[in-house]
């Protein structure tokens, strides 16, 4: 993967975040995703969704100097895959579509994207971790 693609990649995956959390909460007047989820996806959760993904966009192009946050993004991701499994082993999404079709669609990806943008972070890491360059300083 070039730089210049992963540099990409950091970009969509803050888009993903800031973007996604105010599209899918409609501008944070769906209820429905905080009350079906109150400790991860409440509105300061949401919010704080959103600044992960303004942290990921302002390392999109430096991020062959922050190797150590770049792991950082990894065990976020890995944190919102671990309350993903967790709630939808004890969950309905059918029942989340019955109160809302945004919210339903917002439980139905999440999940996915922090798994592959998880994905994404670990390569990006240990080929930052493995690079000479990066070894030199």
């Amino acid at each position: 993967m070039t730089n210049s693609t992963i540099t990409k990649g950091f970009i969509v995956s803050g888009v993903m975040n800031t973007l996604g959390v105010l599209i899918f909460t409609k501008g944070f007047t769906n209820n429905v995703i905080p009350e079906t989820d109150p400790v991860v996806m409440s509105y300061f959760g949401l919010l704080m969704i959103m600044v992960w993904g303004l942290a990921f966009i302002a390392v999109a192009r430096i991020f062959d100097k922050v190797k150590w946050l770049v792991g950082v993004f990894v065990l976020e991701k890995l944190a919102y895959v671990i309350a993903y499994s967790y709630w939808i082993s004890n969950h309905s999404l059918l029942d989340v579509y019955d109160q809302d079709v945004m919210a339903g669609l917002f439980y139905s990806v999440y999940g996915l994207n922090d798994f592959m943008f998880m994905l994404f972070f670990s390569y990006v890491f240990f080929k930052i971790k493995s690079s000479p360059e990066t070894l030199a300083r």
